[in-house]
């Protein structure tokens, strides 16, 4: 399975969900597809300020000086470091920097910041190494990754079926996607039957376009009205057919729709749903299956939510309601029961 190649919008299109097959996200959508921050509408751009506060008492630090929460070495996990991957003092790390508070660019638009380098930072520290943050485009990680260019992904990536045939993983966050809408809607989605005839934006050939054309299939099959899928050629767009009315709902990796609630007035947050749904999933620290590194992944994120590291990081984003207990190492062995 050497293609990569990612999904594509179509800018502007609109079509109906109940018109279009069951998807099946295999080989290319399974790997690169499923949990990709940038087809989801995150809304990466127009961070013109440095600060954003928050109305929950979060700020939004979006300039390229990053006061980073810092972790101390831990030597006997330092110890456990595969030698191939330790032997240059550095922990290769690829983000796509599409995704507010995720990852994205700050304001100089060239230095990869958010919340999942602050965790892999985390994890460079405890493991004594230097993080070497690589920006690289969604379709081409699991390619990149599999050739060594990089030791590990910290970009949202969610845990499949697919996805372990390829790949190990360090669990670090609960993987939900939002439903935001304007402040003024009234929308409570918990499932099928609270989409039933609205207009909802969507990235295509992600996971989230998969779980709504099974909640239109549900629909279909009690006789009631699918909603209606609708695509824009960037973020932006996406957002302001949502804010102007043009769009009912936008569903979006939860983070994104979070960071969008707390720092706009015009939107707010309407539901969520597991990224795995019907089961569930976690995000997790990506890495070439049978390396030896993720287990060594585990323990540094294990390490950091022991001495309150990991939860600070995730306080400084706003995502504390993503926080994990525990960092787990799931393989294609264990997969399943791992979860």
């Amino acid at each position: 399975m050497a293609n990569f190649t990612g999904p594509t919008r179509r800018p502007g299109r609109v079509r109906s969900l109940a018109a279009l097959p069951a998807v099946v996200l295999l080989g290319t959508a399974a790997l690169a597809g499923c949990a990709d921050p940038g087809a989801s509408a995150a809304g990466a751009s127009g961070s013109a300020q440095s600060t954003t506060a928050a109305r929950n008492g979060v700020v939004y630090n979006t300039s390229p000086d990053q006061p980073r929460i810092r972790a101390a070495k831990d030597a006997a996990l330092a110890g456990k470091v595969p030698e191939l991957i330790g032997k240059d003092g550095k922990l290769t790390v690829a983000t796509t920097a599409g995704s507010i508070p995720l990852s994205f660019h700050a304001t100089d638009d060239k230095t990869p910041i958010g919340v999942e380098l602050d965790l892999a930072q985390l994890v460079a520290d405890k493991l004594g190494l230097e993080l070497d943050v690589q920006v690289t485009s969604w379709e081409n990680w699991p390619l990149k990754t599999q050739s060594g260019d990089f030791e590990a992904v910290f970009s949202n990536v969610g845990v499949n079926a697919d996805r372990v045939k390829l790949f190990d993983f360090a669990t670090y966050r609960a993987a939900y996607m939002g439903f935001e809408a304007r402040k003024s809607a009234t929308y409570d989605i918990k499932g099928a039957d609270d989409i039933s005839g609205l207009k909802v934006s969507v990235g295509s050939g992600t996971n989230q376009e998969k779980i709504l054309l099974a909640w239109n299939k549900e629909l279909e099959g009690k006789g009631k009205a699918p909603a209606t899928l609708q695509y824009y050629s960037s973020d932006a767009d996406t957002i302001l057919a949502l804010s102007s009315g043009r769009t009912d709902l936008n569903i979006a990796p939860y983070p994104s729709t979070v960071y969008r609630e707390n720092t706009r007035d015009d939107l707010k947050v309407v539901g969520k749903v597991n990224a795995g749904w019907p089961s569930e999933t976690l995000v997790a620290a990506t890495t070439l299956r049978g390396n030896g590194l993720a287990p060594v992944l585990t323990g540094a994120l294990n390490s950091a939510i022991k001495d309150g590291s990991y939860a600070k990081v995730l306080d400084r984003w706003g995502l504390s309601e993503e926080a994990l207990p525990e960092s787990k190492t799931i393989t294609a062995e264990n997969f399943g029961a791992a979860k």
